[in-house]
């Protein structure tokens, strides 16, 4: 079996338990994983791209299967409305005391996963982060990642996306393990 082919085997295995912890997470509340991807995506984001529209893109689902998610976390009042001032049919989500309190259970979901990085070495850690992130970097260049706000496609970053890295936003070189995959800062880049 080519490298290739065990690499894409360990990662499907890996996801799958992050859906595995995430799930029991989720019965826990009485959600499903998207309902749970949605409050933490909505409590970790800015405003502005916390609408069915963007959320849709993000999870790369339908925005009907987004509009039926979002229903039941407002009935749950898990998340609330931000209508727009210029148009009331558009609104963007906000996360209520409710849903903060689940993100807070959430916190340590990769408990067991992040417990295992932890006994890799530094250089092992640095080295997989920086494949992750040419992967995910790739990917968004062949339209299989549809979103992305990595450092890379950011117009503050300035480098080679090889080995030298500066943000002109803090001004500052960045290492390898200080490069982002889902900056809250990020503006993209013009084309």
């Amino acid at each position: 079996m080519k490298l290739e082919s065990k690499i894409l085997n360990g990662l499907e295995r890996l996801s799958e338990v992050l859906k595995s912890l995430l799930w029991e997470k989720a019965k826990k509340h009485g959600i499903s994983p998207i309902q749970i991807q949605i409050i933490l995506f909505v409590s970790n984001h800015h405003l502005d791209i916390c609408n069915v529209s963007s959320l849709a893109k993000e999870f790369n689902v339908t925005k009907a299967t987004i509009s039926d998610a979002v229903r039941v976390l407002l009935k749950k009042q898990f998340l609330e409305k931000d209508f727009s001032p210029s148009d009331n049919r558009r609104y963007n989500l906000l996360i209520t005391e409710g849903g903060r309190k689940i993100v807070y259970d959430l916190s340590e979901y990769s408990l067991p996963l992040t417990n295992s990085l932890a006994n890799f070495n530094n250089q092992d850690l640095v080295s997989l982060y920086e494949a992750i992130s040419k992967l995910i970097f790739q990917l968004n260049h062949i339209g299989i990642i549809q979103v992305q706000r990595t450092c890379f496609n950011c117009q503050h970053y300035q480098g080679d996306k090889k080995s030298q890295h500066f943000c002109s936003l803090l001004n500052e070189k960045l290492k390898s393990r200080d490069i982002r995959l889902d900056c809250k800062e990020f503006e993209k880049k013009p084309a």
